[in-house]
């Protein structure tokens, strides 16, 4: 399954309120504040999710399934990029940015489905869509919600992403078509992470100054110098402003390994949801309940919920933040029924849109690998 936030203005960050929330494979607590939209393959398999939600417990009256085949179920990555902008009446006009997908660098094939998934979206939303002819996965990047997007160099500077393209032409893409006006480059990823980098694995903007990064503590862990190298480029980073950020440093768990393979677990991956943070753990219990106690001093006001998602790391996915996501405060319903234009980016000039992302009340991208589609709904 795969979900799609909604559109929301200005870089939304994570911590505004959401319409709604989705999930491949719903596991939170019911939250009455939130609608839940999951993307499934047919109506077989709607049943076979209401099923097992009935089985769990699960009120089902805020949970609303949509039909759009993937091939994988990761949807913050290959779902769509929403936009918004205010037009001359002062309304909010939302539009749907269509970055191309290959699966992690063509790691996994076939990924036509999931390319597809964000027209399909637009599609049903009756939303334009603009094609930059850039690949971008949704956890490549993150936004404080005030103009600055933070991404990494191994991910988004990979040459089996866009091979042609410089530093600063993956810059200007990024504000050009998202409306951020600074990038914040990180560096590598964690091991066992087959995305090449994502930055959601590394460090994450809980509020427009305040970046949590990951860190470990023992020298001889794989892990060590990549996370120190990263803290050091945060110290030396700027937002849009020129101003330092407030760094907090987070713990990293045990390592997590399966048939020998060292898995990308991290608790940088938690999930904002409206009043709270969703919070992955490893049954790892020091480190979790540093983890636990260093968000909540970082998020004051929200309640903190930890997740087992050690089965969930299991498939090498962002455990929380790529098998849920959702939408920010603000957004309009869109009219539904509409057909959705496709226009090459070549053939517009620079979007007066700001990407919807979860800080600043608007919303990024919100993805998943394989199957299932969530879009969230403002009221």
């Amino acid at each position: 399954m795969a979900l799609v936030a909604p559109p929301r203005r200005d870089l939304v960050s994570r911590q505004v309120p959401h319409g709604a929330a989705g999930t491949g494979a719903p596991r939170t607590r019911d939250r009455p504040a939130e609608e839940v939209h999951v993307n499934v393959p047919n109506a077989n398999y709607e049943r076979i999710v209401r099923d097992t939600l009935r089985a769990g417990g699960v009120r089902s009256r805020r949970i609303y399934f949509h039909h759009v085949p993937t091939n994988e179920c990761w949807c913050r990555d290959h779902g769509p990029a929403f936009v918004l902008r205010r037009n001359r009446r002062g309304r909010v006009e939302a539009a749907v940015i269509d970055w191309g997908f290959n699966a992690w660098g063509g790691k996994y094939p076939p990924w036509d489905a999931d390319d597809a998934v964000p027209t399909r979206v637009a599609a049903e939303l009756g939303l334009p869509v603009v094609a930059p002819g850039i690949v971008m996965e949704g956890g490549a990047v993150d936004f404080n919600g005030a103009g600055t997007v933070m991404t990494t160099t191994s991910c988004l500077l990979n040459g089996n992403r866009n091979p042609t393209l410089a530093q600063a032409d993956v810059e200007r893409a990024l504000c050009e078509f998202y409306g951020q006006r600074h990038v914040v480059w990180l560096g590598d990823g964690i091991a066992g992470d087959d995305t090449d980098g994502h930055v959601d694995d590394l460090a994450r903007f809980v509020d427009q100054r305040t970046v949590v990064t990951a860190i470990e503590d023992d020298p001889a862990d794989e892990n060590y110098r990549v996370l120190r190298d990263n803290r050091r480029r945060l110290e030396l980073a700027r937002d849009q402003d020129g101003r330092p950020f407030s760094i907090v440093e987070l713990p990293m768990p045990k390592a997590v390994s399966w048939q020998g393979q060292r898995l990308p677990a991290t608790y940088v991956n938690f999930y904002f949801v409206n009043g709270a943070l969703l919070v992955p753990t490893y049954r790892d219990r020091r480190n979790d309940r540093r983890a636990l106690d260093t968000l909540r001093r970082a998020v004051p006001g929200r309640e903190v919920v930890s997740l087992d998602c050690t089965e969930v790391i299991w498939g090498s996915g962002d455990p929380l933040p790529d098998a849920a996501d959702a939408g920010v405060v603000g957004a309009p319903t869109p009219a539904r029924g509409r057909r959705s234009a496709v226009t090459p980016a070549s053939a517009t000039a620079p979007l007066p849109w700001a990407f919807a992302n979860r800080l600043s009340g608007v919303g990024r991208a919100c993805s998943l690998r394989s199957g299932s589609l969530v879009v969230v709904r403002v009221q």
